[in-house]
């Protein structure tokens, strides 16, 4: 497995790549699900690129960039486990030099939900992605169903954009009482961490709501709010029922509908989904 820094050095190591490429893009620090991903990627392809990059673009300026966790030997050696053939791990001024003017916009689904409360945070993921896609220039990416509204930015992009290239979602992967990996529940004490457990307890009551028959959407907003308010240390940035699509909230679920959250467990935001009738 080659670890390359520059463009340059990824564009010339991925042209010599024979056959299809998969990509799998990351900010490191990684788990099963990033494994999750590269595992796909592997099975799909005949080779497999992946990055690290801690994108600047996309944190907000009382988030949590400087802190995010980092640990490039140890993301490395997983990569290289999983069979990965390239990663790229650019700094900032390669991604980011001198007199860059340009960015993403994907219009109103970069508005809602995440987008609300972390303003410009989608124009920062998609500006990151699409140089990425246009630098290592894959077949096919990866990402996970657990960021649902990044997911659904980057379809939007890359359909608008008539960019060539697949793009594959892979299931949220859990831990054995539920709670979706996450970089960020390093953070969590061991009390929080349990107190965490109530994004998957609300998402679980949607399904059951659901397969009970229930179609009001008010009630399963309602209900999914009282069982995180349970938890004193939780505090609700949003719970959401809405088109998978347009991610516009609805009145009734008669159709698929993306059910997601935003928590802050103590300090640590936290977010979660799961697509009802799917």
């Amino acid at each position: 497995m080659k670890v390359l820094r520059t463009i340059d050095e990824i564009r010339a190591a991925r042209r010599a790549l024979a056959g299809s490429v998969g990509f799998v893009p990351t900010m490191g620090y990684l788990h099963a699900g990033h494994l999750a991903l590269a595992a796909a990627a592997r099975r799909d392809n005949d080779k497999v690129v992946a990055s690290i990059f801690v994108n600047p673009a996309q944190f907000g300026p009382n988030e949590d960039f400087e802190a995010y966790p980092r640990d490039e030997e140890r993301d490395i050696s997983l990569l290289e486990k999983k069979g990965v053939d390239l990663v790229f791990i650019p700094d900032v001024e390669e991604m980011y030099p001198d007199g860059l003017a340009t960015s993403v916009d994907v219009g109103p689904i970069g508005e809602r939900l995440e987008g609300e409360f972390r303003p410009g945070h989608f124009r920062g993921v998609a500006t990151v992605v699409l140089k990425l896609l246009n630098i290592v220039a894959p077949e096919r990416a990866y990402f996970g169903r657990k960021d649902a509204q990044q997911l659904v930015v980057i379809e939007q992009m890359v359909h608008d954009l008539d960019l060539p290239v697949e793009i594959v979602p892979v299931e949220t992967v859990r831990e054995r009482d539920g709670l979706a990996l996450s970089s960020r529940n390093i953070y969590l004490s061991q009390a929080e961490r349990e107190s965490a457990l109530c994004l998957w307890q609300a998402l679980t009551l949607a399904r059951e709501m659901w397969t009970r028959g229930v179609r009001d959407a008010a009630s399963y907003r309602a209900r999914m709010r009282e069982v995180i308010e349970g938890e004193a240390v939780a505090a609700i940035d949003y719970v959401s029922v809405a088109d998978p699509n347009t991610l516009e909230e609805i009145e009734r679920v008669h159709g698929p509908a993306l059910v997601s959250l935003a928590v802050r467990i103590g300090k640590t935001r936290l977010i979660d989904n799961l697509t009802l009738g799917f």
